[in-house]
């Protein structure tokens, strides 16, 4: 397993912006898969992007296509989700997950199953 620590949650107005980051500690590997997972009041926990640390294996949440951007800094040893033209909708506490478990295919991977470690989450909130 590895750690992940979160950070970059906050207020903002809708249509704005906000870049959360994954610092991921412990070991890994090309085809470990990283995953951002979102939870609103309510609802249930919803996968909003994938990426593994060759740079392959994106897919998106179809309502945050060409909104949000996944990208990942091997050096830094951190995933990116780059947050864009935000709304209220997008309110939710954002986690990021490791799988580090195989080579999942396409369906398993915006599964939460699939993953093995999780960070604390981060708040995100979108109002004016």
């Amino acid at each position: 397993q590895v750690q992940l620590v979160e950070s970059g949650g906050g207020l903002v107005q809708p249509g704005g912006s906000l870049r959360l980051s994954c610092e991921v500690s412990g070991r890994t590997a090309s085809n470990h898969i990283m995953g951002w997972f979102r939870l609103a009041p309510g609802q249930e926990r919803e996968f909003v992007a994938s990426i593994n640390w060759s740079g392959g294996r994106i897919y998106y949440l179809d309502s945050v296509r060409g909104r949000f951007t996944i990208s990942r800094d091997n050096a830094k040893r951190t995933v990116y989700l780059q947050m864009n033209s935000l709304k209220p909708e997008d309110t939710a506490v954002y986690y990021c997950a490791a799988s580090t478990r195989g080579n999942p295919i396409m369906i398993m991977i915006r599964k939460a199953e699939t993953y093995d470690s999780w960070g604390q989450g981060t708040q995100v909130t979108v109002s004016s």
